[in-house]
């Protein structure tokens, strides 16, 4: 954990930004690229993030998103653009800047030779809290995420779910505007995924900014008022979950199987949609008026047949050609 969080030492915690005022956007992103040797990672990626607002960069493995978020607090250098927070620029100030930042890694990072509680009051000293104020700031925080009663064990005792709650209240130690959070509920259980989105929403309602990467659409629909969809890299769209979906795909989705592909391709020219192999069945798009195509796709005797809500893993396989998974 020391040594992860080296960006952060001698942080000093600093609510006045360098440019002299708060701006209403909390993070600006603009023109992020990166290479590898040859290999792009990301490229010409720029957005905003606003207080009070949960952003979702959804893609699959690969599509450059941890790389972005190491470049939005200034563990990855970029090799051409620049993040600014709040009149600090993240490259050339990054100790003010990151004073004003929360990270949670996809690792349960805690140092396994502290208790919870010292975990917390350690990270303290990072932003030169210390003393009786790290000991309060770290007692506020066990109550804020609900571990009051596992102050005092160490890490490897407490649950997957329960550790996810520690190492969100070790990036809250600062009270940031920001906080970024690399796929926080990968591996827990229904319930405290569920658990983990109740102290996300909060965090929203506190007025923090929030980017959340994650494979699961349902916490994306749960939580995050906009989306970047990554490929490659590069920003293929943006906007709310429902505009993408009904933008993209329309209102309904036919899973069908059993029939042969150049029928349904066919079926899907004729009547202007989108069909593609979808696993060991085939994915079709309903138009506005769906009910003529709907009874042609039945009329064909399929061996399965499922008409459903479309939703952002259509949106993602129709833009770029891959699932999230």
């Amino acid at each position: 954990m020391r040594q992860l969080f080296l960006n952060h030492r001698r942080a000093k915690v600093d609510h006045e930004p360098i440019a002299g005022h708060l701006s209403p956007t909390a993070l600006v992103a603009h023109n992020l690229c990166k290479s590898y040797g040859n290999r792009p990672v990301v490229q010409d990626v720029s957005f905003t993030l606003e207080a009070g607002e949960i952003l979702g960069f959804l893609g699959p493995n690969g599509a450059g998103k941890t790389t972005t978020i190491g470049m939005l607090y200034g563990a990855v250098i970029p090799d051409r653009g620049f993040v600014q927070l709040d009149g600090w620029q993240v490259q050339t100030q990054g100790q003010q800047a990151r004073s004003h930042m929360g990270i949670v890694t996809q690792e349960d990072n805690l140092d396994p030779e502290l208790t919870v509680f010292e975990n917390l009051v350690f990270f303290a000293n990072y932003y030169r809290i210390t003393g009786q104020a790290a000991r309060l700031r770290a007692g506020e925080l066990l109550a804020q995420v609900g571990l009051q009663e596992y102050g005092k064990y160490t890490p490897d005792e407490l649950s997957g779910g329960l550790k996810r709650r520690a190492v969100l209240a070790r990036a809250l130690i600062n009270r940031p505007r920001i906080v970024f959070l690399d796929e926080p509920t990968t591996g827990l259980d229904p319930d405290a995924r569920q658990e983990f989105w109740k102290l996300v929403s909060q965090l929203k309602q506190d007025g923090c900014g929030v980017l959340l990467t994650t494979h699961y659409m349902d916490e994306v629909q749960r939580l995050c008022d906009r989306l970047l969809l990554l490929q490659q890299g590069q920003v293929v769209d943006q906007g709310t979950p429902a505009a993408l979906i009904e933008r993209i795909i329309g209102s309904e989705v036919v899973e069908i199987a059993g029939v042969a592909e150049p029928l349904l391709q066919q079926l899907a020219t004729q009547t202007g949609v989108w069909c593609r192999p979808f696993g060991s069945s085939y994915l079709l798009t309903l138009p506005r008026e769906p009910d003529e195509l709907w009874q042609q796709l039945v009329s064909t005797q399929p061996t399965s047949l499922t008409r459903r809500h479309a939703n952002l893993e259509d949106v993602f396989l129709r833009l770029t050609g891959r699932s999230l998974q």
